[in-house]
Order: C-alpha cells, then sequence, then structure tokens
C-alpha cells in the first residue's frame, strides 16, 4: 500500500525549521530574517514543539535568538538554505500508521539558486536523526507545492507541477500517477495558476490555495481589479467550483480578499496571508505588522471564521515576503507518530 500524507490540521508531534543560512538571498536583510524566524518559531512553539535545524557552527546563534524559554530544540545538520517546507521530507503514514517521511528530490526551485546539494540530501538526513523510515522519489517536488486533505484529495498549480525546470520527461499524468504512489493521492485538482509575481516557487499553490478541513478550501482571491492576480485566482476559482473532492464532496471554499504591502532594503513586497501554518489548536499567519493598516487584522478574522476552535495568531513577516515566502514555507509538520 501506498503511504498517506495526513492533512495538516491533523495532530503533530512537532514543527520542523531550518535557521537562515543563504546570507547572499537576504542581503541587507539578513539579520531581520534571523528575528522573523525566530519570532515565527516562538508563535509555534506556544502550539507544539519546534525543532530549528542549523547549519553546521549556527546551532548558538539559533538558540539564542529562539530563547531558551520556548520549546525550541536546536540541533546542527548541513543546509543551504532555510525552506523546509520544499527542501524537507513530506511526511506521510504508512498501512499500519506508522510515520515514514517521502524523500522527493530538490533542486532549487528550477536550479535557481547555487549550491542546493546539502538541501537535496537533507531529507535523508533529517530522516535518519528522526529515526523515520525513508521512502524515496526520483521525482523533483516541494512541499509548498502541494496541499491535501489527507482523504484522497490534492490541488496543486499547473503553473508550477508543470514548469520543465522541475521534471522535463514527466508528462501530467506521469507526475499525478507518482504523487498516487508516494502519498495515498487518489486524485488531483489541477488550478491554473499560482502567483503572477511568484518567479521564486513559479506558483506554489501554498500561496494561492490551502486545506483548512474535509473539502473545506481557503482560496486567494484579490479584490482589487488591478492587482496581478484579480482575474488569475477567479480562474482557480471557477476550476474549484466545478470540482468535488476525492470522495464526491462539492468544495466549501473561503475567500481571502485581503492583501497587504509593505517595503524591505527598498524593494516592495506583498505579504501573503494564506501562506500559514496550522499547529496543533492553532494558526499562525503572516501579516505585515502596520499598526495603521486594517487588512491584517481582516484577514486574520476571516481565517479564525474558517478554522473555529483554533487560536489564529499573525506574526509580521515582510522580511520572508522578501525573500520569497511566508510561515507556510519555512516550516513542516512532523505528524503525530503511532504509539505503540
Amino acid at each position: 500500500m501506498s503511504p498517506t500524507m495526513p492533512a495538516e490540521w491533523a495532530e503533530h508531534d512537532a514543527c520542523l525549521m531550518v535557521w537562515p543560512t543563504r546570507a547572499e538571498l537576504w542581503g541587507p536583510a539578513f539579520e531581520a530574517a534571523k528575528r522573523e524566524y525566530a519570532a515565527v518559531a516562538r508563535a509555534i512553539a506556544d502550539f507544539e514543539p519546534v525543532i530549528m535545524i542549523a547549519a553546521p557552527g549556527g546551532a548558538a546563534e539559533a538558540a539564542e535568538a529562539c530563547g531558551a524559554d520556548a520549546d525550541i530544540e536546536v540541533v546542527e545538520l548541513p543546509a543551504d538554505d532555510s525552506w523546509l517546507r520544499d527542501s524537507g521530507p513530506i511526511f506521510a503514514h504508512d498501512e499500519h500508521g506508522h510515520r515514514v517521511g517521502v524523500d522527493f528530490r530538490f533542486n532549487a526551485w528550477g536550479e535557481k539558486h547555487y549550491p542546493w546539494a546539502a538541501d537535496d540530501k537533507l531529507a535523508a538526513l533529517l530522516l535518519d536523526r528522526l529515526g523515520t523510515p525513508r521512502v524515496h522519489s526520483s521525482m523533483i517536488l516541494e512541499g509548498g507545492a502541494i496541499t491535501v486533505d489527507g482523504e484522497g484529495t490534492l490541488i496543486t498549480t499547473e503553473q508550477c507541477l508543470l514548469h520543465p525546470n522541475r521534471n522535463p520527461r514527466m508528462d501530467r499524468a506521469g507526475i499525478e500517477d507518482e504523487l498516487k504512489r508516494r502519498l495515498g493521492v487518489e486524485k488531483v485538482i489541477w488550478l491554473p495558476y499560482g502567483g503572477l509575481e511568484d518567479t521564486e516557487t513559479d506558483g506554489h499553490v501554498d500561496g494561492v490555495a490551502a486545506f483548512v478541513g474535509p473539502a473545506k478550501v481557503v482560496v486567494s482571491l484579490p479584490e482589487d481589479p488591478g492587482h496581478p492576480d484579480h482575474a488569475r485566482m477567479r480562474a482557480n476559482l471557477a476550476v474549484l467550483e466545478a470540482s468535488t473532492d476525492a470522495r464526491g464532496r462539492a468544495l466549501e471554499i473561503v475567500p481571502l480578499p485581503q492583501t497587504t504591502h509593505g517595503e524591505v532594503a527598498g524593494t516592495p513586497v506583498e505579504v501573503g496571508y494564506l501562506n500559514f501554518y496550522l499547529p496543533n489548536g492553532g494558526c499562525v499567519v503572516p501579516i505585515g505588522g502596520d499598526p495603521d493598516s486594517a487588512s491584517d487584522a481582516e484577514a486574520l478574522a476571516v481565517l479564525a471564521a474558517a478554522l473555529p476552535g483554533r487560536k489564529v495568531v499573525g506574526v509580521p513577516t515582510p522580511v520572508l515576503a522578501y525573500g520569497g515566502g511566508g510561515i507556510h514555507c519555512i516550516t513542516q509538520q512532523l505528524p503525530k507518530a503511532a504509539r505503540a
């Protein structure tokens, strides 16, 4: 039987992260990036333990920044970059409910950053450190490119998974087959678009849509007609409205119309509220942090209504947006292991 990837809202044993390492990516914002990573780790640690991976020699700095009072363990492993959602393993359960890690190949989002050899090997090293069996796949796949409901349905974007810089020898059918074989997927819903300006990941789905419950999807739907994704996200919406999940259910769609902008190191950035992480009992959301802007509060209210029973917490992360991502991009859930 294939391993089955649980939904992100299933119970976790921990959250995994990697401390910022690629100084040239962040430039003058490198130290600010570290502060944001630490803030995110501390926010998540209020809900579940965090394991922070630091490159060799970096553990002391990461531990000091994260604080001794938080439930954050720091371990050293070689790493090139700090977007573990994409470079790390994707966790699943085997037919006995035991946790396994699926190790897809990683090529730095289509060879955009050098080097990436350590990141390609990170999943195997981490799984060994965790004592988790490894399932290998030769397909290139980043965790931010998919969202699943844990009941057989996966959503992705054509913009990313069909891009020739990932798996040029695989067609749509071949990619679907590998997703089904490695993650227990029965149905793949293909959205046409990721974000137009998401050139870093070529349009990961975690910037535009996310499962938040069985047959329930939060969708980015910017209200401003001048937004570059105004029409594109409505095309995604049309696909979702016409789709059913693997169990034949129509999808409940929660529009997330808010967006916010800022500036980091002289560069305009857009903070994507949809790039959130779901720790046990919570939802940790990237926000702009401008107290004079109402959009942060409005977005948090939308997510709170969509996620009853969860405490929704905003963390200002404009520097993560400057680096090309958000909170979901820098985290990876470690699903609860089966108990003997």
